[in-house]
């Protein structure tokens, strides 16, 4: 079929060298204009249009299709009007409708036709046992209709996004939710719980930072039976900031000594070893090369900035040279996002953007341009950046689209965000 393939080629010009970021090189005219209706028939409309509305958001994140604006719809078990959709310049039709007979959940019939070739091209249900999970419902749609364009995968949109939002002093929840926010739930209640990390790419269970009689402890919760395990305590302060690739070795931030370190836990053995040295600070580790080497936020040139080392050897490496305030970072193989405090304007308001470095180039790209914009965390796949952004007060995710230079902010209404994985 005349298949308008999403091949969006992206060339990594030498990745990181004359630009940070990853350029998309397309083919004239391939990027397929769709257009998503719901079925004339449709028994619940409120939340068939919510669906709906969510696989356009979607497509249009994902940055792979052009979204057609129209009220054409038709009965799910009819023929699409091809003539109609061709006026219309549509390359896409995108039919989708509820199965009535789930109880308590959703069941839906996704129909794609291809206009140009005219003919079904794609007829499947997709199901979630919990109406309120609507919002992943759609994200499932969306990933299936970019699988079957062979477009770059967008299966992060069907992952968990874990946080703590703040709601009073000494009073903070853990939640999960989709990465629009729309779903969430919390999993974790009841005094300050802070710093949730995801244990393993299944998103089973997590680690988290929970004060026992106002010692710190690290937790480990899986998120389907709420089985809880203690991890470790320490005095002062105790963090999981990292998880190596296989997740059997954790980088964890710990004070014992009055100072924060960096240290290594092997969840095998147990065995706890201390990767940094320092009378200050050395906070908020990443693994790097492999889990070869880790980059970390210290002041040990008296304020904060991003350094690298081996986890088994002495020498430390500056790898920021931009910035009075470098306080988090995150990697993804040789690539590093972190934080800089700014000046915002004339009037010497201070904010906090995101720049990307990488470990093999010197070339650096700036990502935010005003705001406070902090804690940067890569997707699984590195082609797109969750961070937090807070405005009086009030806190919203924001994900960066790094192939395609584009932002997309999703407001917590309620509360403030203290820290974020996905």
């Amino acid at each position: 079929m005349k298949r308008i393939i999403l091949t969006l080629l992206f060339t990594l010009t030498t990745i990181f060298a004359a630009d940070v970021s990853m350029e998309i090189v397309k083919k004239s005219n391939t990027k397929p204009k769709i257009l998503i209706s719901s079925s004339l028939e449709g028994v619940n409309r409120v939340v068939l249009e919510k669906v709906r509305s969510m696989i356009e958001k979607d497509l249009n994140i994902s940055g792979h299709f052009n979204i057609i604006e129209d009220t054409y719809k038709v009965e799910i078990e009819k023929n699409a009007d091809y003539v109609y959709l061709g006026r219309k310049n549509v390359d896409l039709f995108l039919n989708i409708n509820f199965d009535a007979s789930v109880f308590n959940g959703l069941k839906m019939f996704v129909k794609v036709y291809d206009v140009n070739d005219k003919k079904l091209v794609l007829d499947k249900k997709i199901s979630t046992s919990n109406m309120n999970r609507y919002p992943f419902l759609a994200h499932r749609i969306s990933i299936a209709v970019n699988s079957y364009m062979n477009a770059p995968s967008i299966k992060w949109m069907d992952k968990f996004v874990i946080y703590s939002v703040y709601k009073r002093k000494q009073s903070s929840n853990i939640y999960i939710s989709d990465y629009t926010l729309t779903y969430k739930k919390i999993i974790v209640s009841g005094g300050l719980n802070i710093f949730p990390k995801w244990s393993n790419k299944k998103q089973d269970s997590f680690y988290y930072t929970k004060y026992v009689n106002s010692v710190p402890t690290v937790y480990k919760v899986n998120i389907y039976n709420n089985k809880k395990k203690k991890i470790l305590q320490s005095d002062g302060m105790v963090v999981v900031s990292d998880v190596s690739a296989d997740g059997s070795k954790l980088l964890i931030t710990a004070a014992p000594y009055g100072q924060p370190d960096v240290y290594l836990l092997d969840l095998k053995t147990n065995k706890q070893t201390r990767v940094t040295r320092y009378k200050g600070i050395d906070v908020g580790a990443h693994f790097i090369d492999n889990d070869k080497k880790i980059v970390f936020v210290s002041d040990r040139l008296s304020r904060p900035n991003i350094f690298s080392k081996s986890i088994n050897g002495r020498g430390i490496e500056k790898l920021v040279y931009h910035g009075t305030n470098n306080s988090s970072v995150s990697t993804f193989k040789n690539r590093i996002v972190y934080t800089s405090r700014d000046k915002e304007s004339e009037f010497d308001k201070k904010s906090f953007n995101l720049y990307l470095i990488s470990t093999t180039s010197d070339a650096i790209k700036k990502l935010t341009s005003s705001g406070v914009n902090q804690f940067p965390k890569f997707s699984k796949d590195g082609e797109s950046i969750l961070f937090i952004k807070n405005t009086d007060n009030k806190s919203s995710l924001g994900i960066i689209r790094l192939n395609y230079n584009k932002m997309f902010l999703f407001p917590l209404f309620e509360g403030r965000i203290q820290s974020i994985d996905w």
